[in-house]
């Protein structure tokens, strides 16, 4: 019965032992040690502040449509062209159909399921997609209208904006005058520098000529007037 047992103890050790070996000749190859500096940082992005100043436009549309070409901007309509159609009638695919979509009622077209944040932002229907808000939304659509199921990053050159925007423009029945650009404000007239008075009585007189009394001469001395001397009567004859 001890042989049992001392069998058995002995095959528990040195099974033991066997295991320690293995693992401190495992340690000794397979080592490896820890980089001095690490090969790349996970820094978490900081997200946006929910109420961040939407991006807005430096030159106002009205501009920008002024010198617009719908024929570039049909040409532009390509990259929007897997997600929308743009002729009467069109069929919706991931985004509505847009025909007549300037001054139309923005989330109402017939049988398309707006996101809530595009429901939300057209309260009840009764904003209009404006020449203004549709140069926002195209500028940048999560910007404009947060929360939008539009994944488009947005067109960020002004031309390119604006040429798109006249090309929806056109389709339409009958299109929307275009907006007309403020008119810059004259320049008030600078009056001239060397303008004369208006009044030439309020021109000054001009100071009366005064002839200066001419300086009295000196009186030369008179000059004592000459005697002639008196001729000699004549000498009588001595009578004989």
């Amino acid at each position: 019965m001890n042989s049992y047992t001392n069998m058995g103890v002995g095959a528990f050790l040195g099974t033991v032992f066997v295991l320690m070996s293995v693992s401190i000749a495992s340690e000794g190859i397979f080592h490896a040690e820890a980089p001095e500096t690490e090969g790349f940082a996970i820094v978490a992005e900081d997200s946006a502040p929910a109420d961040a100043a939407p991006e807005v436009a430096a030159t106002p549309i009205a501009v920008l449509l002024a010198s617009a070409d719908a024929a570039a901007g049909e040409a532009t309509f390509k990259k929007c062209a897997s997600c929308h159609t743009v002729d009467k009638g069109g069929a919706n695919k991931v985004g509505p159909n847009l025909y007549g979509l300037v001054d139309r009622p923005i989330a109402t077209h017939e049988g398309f399921g707006y996101s809530a944040a595009m429901t939300e932002f057209s309260q009840g229907g009764t904003v209009l997609w404006t020449w203004d808000h549709l140069n926002e939304f195209l500028l940048a659509p999560k910007k404009h209208i947060p929360g939008t199921a539009m994944g488009f990053a947005g067109l960020k050159k002004d031309d390119e904006r604006a040429n798109l925007i006249v090309y929806l423009h056109t389709m339409a029945d009958s299109p929307v005058a275009l907006p007309t650009p403020e008119a810059a404000p004259a320049d008030a007239a600078a009056a001239p520098a060397d303008a004369a008075p208006a009044d030439a009585a309020e021109a000054p007189a001009e100071a009366p000529v005064v002839a200066e009394p001419a300086a009295p001469a000196d009186a030369a001395p008179a000059a004592p007037a000459e005697t002639a001397p008196a001729e000699p009567a004549p000498a009588q004859p001595a009578t004989p």
